[in-house]
């Protein structure tokens, strides 16, 4: 089944603000809500960053949407404490819910005091930490001892059937190793010859038959001088290299090598454009790749025109491919 899934951007808005538009997403015919959870946001510009755990809670309660979210266990979250997260979620509502897992950045991660390890360490812990989870989500008593340890941690409450559990991954490297443990992948939009790369690699590696999420990066406004300027002001931080995204421990780094990234950058990594038609011509080519399932982002301040206006021109068509 199809997923066009409205995100909710925690990072950039109030999660008050973000369960109107959840609420209003739904209504404008969106088939699904995603959100991250972060502890930080990536700018001093962006003045929130709601905890994810409880918001999903308020939103699934308010709408009747399938909802998925991406996390990180190990430093920040014990592995237990997501699988407890994620298992009440299921618990009270059924067949809604699919979490990613991510290998984690040091701009939340760091919070803990601990020593941000690298890319290798935090890959093998995230993939101890989907076993675990997955164990725990099964009824079993896990106790474990490797890069994370657990003693005699057991579920009361689960979910009646299985909760889907995805790999985040941006590289085609990471993509490759996610297709062989994880039920599914999620990556973000790039050009397209690099996103069939990952395509590749993840279904050569294990993936195929398994389904694949794509978080798409769009700026969509009432102008192309908007759209531009918008993405350019909320959202240039986080065109900079993977590796230093993950590396990254504080806003005031982000934001001092933000400043590199020029207006002439931002359409190479956002698809920018005030015309429904060219979004929707971007989108149908990821469909075209094999993505089924698509979480739009508008990484502008825009939300309610962006939501209404894909929702009566954008989200229809996708859902009669």
């Amino acid at each position: 089944m199809q997923t066009i899934a409205y995100h909710a951007s925690h990072e950039q808005f109030s999660p008050t603000d973000l369960l109107g538009w959840a609420i209003l997403a739904e209504q404008c015919g969106f088939t699904a809500i995603h959100c991250s959870d972060h502890f930080h946001s990536w700018s001093i510009t962006q003045q929130h960053s709601g905890y994810a755990f409880t918001w999903l809670g308020a939103a699934m309660q308010s709408t009747r949407l399938p909802f998925g979210f991406v996390c990180a266990p190990g430093q920040r979250y014990h592995p237990a404490i997501i699988a407890q997260a994620i298992a009440t979620l299921g618990y009270m509502f059924p067949d809604r819910l699919w979490v990613s897992l991510g290998s984690g950045e040091n701009i939340n991660e760091h919070i803990t005091g601990d020593n941000w390890p690298d890319k290798k360490f935090r890959n093998e812990r995230l993939r101890e930490c989907a076993t675990i989870i997955r164990a725990l989500l099964g009824g079993k008593e896990v106790s474990y001892e490797g890069h994370v340890r657990v003693d005699r941690a057991k579920l009361n409450t689960r979910p009646n059937k299985p909760i889907p559990i995805f790999g985040a991954a941006v590289s085609v490297e990471t993509a490759g190793w996610v297709g062989k443990w994880a039920d599914g992948l999620i990556t973000i939009s790039r050009p397209y010859n690099e996103l069939k790369e990952v395509v590749t690699a993840f279904r050569k590696n294990g993936g195929e038959g398994k389904p694949m999420f794509l978080k798409v990066q769009l700026s969509y406004a009432t102008s192309e001088e908007l759209a531009l300027v918008n993405a350019y002001e909320q959202w240039r931080n986080n065109l900079l290299d993977p590796i230093l995204l993950s590396d990254i421990a504080t806003i005031e780094e982000f934001d001092a090598l933000g400043s590199s990234v020029s207006f002439e950058d931002i359409p190479k990594k956002i698809r920018v454009s005030s015309n429904w038609q060219d979004q929707l011509q971007w989108l149908e080519q990821d469909l075209s790749l094999g993505f089924e399932h698509l979480i739009l982002h508008n990484v502008n301040i825009y939300q309610e025109e962006f939501i209404r206006d894909f929702g009566k021109f954008v989200v229809p068509r996708l859902k009669k491919r």
